[in-house]
């Protein structure tokens, strides 16, 4: 039979002894002295043997009964306990060393999970989702508030529940990311489920998502994008009515007049005139359709089309580099849209370098190719350039560039944005096709 540590310590304490006190008896037995004194001295060694066997086997388990105790305690979840002596320089306070260190660690650790625990927690309560966790017997064991609110009870009574009491079994009947109409709500349900394991037994997680609140709220986002197109749109076109307008106001009142002055107006109401009719066409076109309407395929001259444009921006001179005449097939009034977009960010660039803006355009065998050229700082990014709503103007609304590519592209066409390799500034190329004008081309 094997022998419990303690007594095996004790053996190895006798033994070890056992040849000094053997010899210490010996001697002791052979001595001239009184038989009285050598049975003194004999009980005495013995004592003493005994003694130090003890105080050995002592010295031994002291030590490991302190060590059960304090892993008993980390066991336990106590983690207050330390054990004293632990330094470098021997085994046995090296060892000390390790177990309070491993105290300290699942200390942090058991601290860091109930803060998660509790960070879940607060998540679960303030999402708007309902959420439940049943477990193998299809009980309920976890429910936030918006999955109380759905039951119409309060958490408390839920937990511990099964699924058939609470007239729920068909949700865990029920496919993955299918949807369900839920009578004590009155709305309509979209189910997700995944497994997870809580304390080694697998629960089944239900995620009940209203599916009539996401459109609702994807309805208002598309009606909020919606109404800022159209405002940034509008304020485009009214920005130069107001500035020609003015213009010819201050015409009128001076005294005296030019002597062309008569022109000047009925120059400045004809540009005031196509402007509104253009805009309300668009704007007429884009609240039937809520989209961008499709182009109307019209010659449309491109010289004509760049002087337009240049006299509606009031701001800042745009230098003109006159190219070939040529005539495309496209909406004059969405691509009128477009080079205002265009003009107006590259004139903002300008603005703050107080540089230049230039157009021209050219041919290539199958495009047209429209470039406006600004002196002013570039680029740091396009990664978001076309990205709706995304700005990185101060007051921006992120719609101008994203329309302007979809109504080029629209015409089959082709927007790119890139910052200038011959100064310091940024460059917009339109690509419009040819062969969709061929027998509109004056070349």
């Amino acid at each position: 039979m094997k022998l419990p540590h303690d007594a095996r310590i004790s053996l190895t304490a006798f033994l070890g002894a056992l040849p000094g006190a053997a010899v210490a008896l010996a001697f002791l037995a052979w001595s001239p002295a009184s038989v009285d004194l050598r049975i003194a001295l004999a009980l005495l060694i013995v004592v003493a043997w005994v003694g130090a066997a003890l105080a050995v086997r002592a010295r031994v388990m002291r030590p490991l009964r302190t060590m059960t105790n304090l892993v008993e305690a980390i066991r336990v979840g106590d983690f207050s306990l330390r054990g004293t002596g632990a330094r470098g320089g021997n085994p046995l306070g090296e060892l000390m060393l390790e177990i309070n260190a491993l105290g300290d660690n699942l200390r942090e650790g058991r601290l860091a999970a109930l803060e998660a625990d509790a960070l879940v927690r607060i998540v679960l309560e303030q999402v708007d989702v309902a959420i439940f966790a049943f477990d193998g017997a299809n009980q309920l064991r976890l429910v936030n508030r918006a999955g109380a609110l759905l039951l119409g009870a309060a958490t408390e009574e839920l937990l511990g529940r099964s699924a058939t009491k609470l007239g729920i079994a068909h949700w865990l009947r029920a496919p993955n990311a299918s949807r369900i109409e839920e009578p004590r709500s009155g709305g309509t349900w979209q189910i997700r489920k995944s497994v997870f394991r809580r304390g080694g037994i697998p629960h089944e997680l239900l995620v009940l998502t209203d599916v009539k609140r996401v459109v609702r709220e994807e309805e208002r986002q598309a009606f909020e994008r919606l109404v800022r197109v159209l405002s940034h749109e509008i304020n485009n076109s009214l920005a130069p009515i107001q500035s020609i307008a003015h213009s010819q106001r201050a015409l009128l009142a001076r005294a005296p007049r030019p002597a062309d002055w008569e022109d000047d107006v009925a120059s400045g109401l004809e540009v005031i005139a196509r402007r509104a009719e253009g805009l309300g066409r668009f704007l007429t076109a884009y609240a039937q359709m809520a989209q961008l309407p499709p182009p109307r395929r019209d010659p449309v001259d491109v010289a004509a089309l760049v002087q337009r444009v240049a006299e509606l921006e009031t701001r800042l001179p745009l230098r003109i580099a006159r190219g070939p005449d040529v005539t495309i097939a496209g909406d004059a009034d969405q691509l009128e849209q477009l080079l205002i977009n265009l003009v107006r960010n590259a004139v903002d660039a300008a603005a703050e370098t107080r540089g230049e803006v230039a157009i021209r355009w050219d041919l290539d065998e199958v495009h047209v190719i429209l470039a406006i050229a600004d002196d002013g700082r570039g680029l740091a990014s396009n990664a978001n350039l076309f990205v709706p709503f995304f700005t990185t103007k101060r007051g921006g609304t992120g719609i101008g560039l994203a329309l302007s590519r979809q109504i080029a592209e629209a015409h089959g066409g082709e927007l790119t944005l890139t910052n200038r390799t011959d100064a310091t500034g940024c460059i917009a190329r339109l690509h419009l096709p040819r062969g969709q004008a061929e027998g509109f081309n004056r070349e």
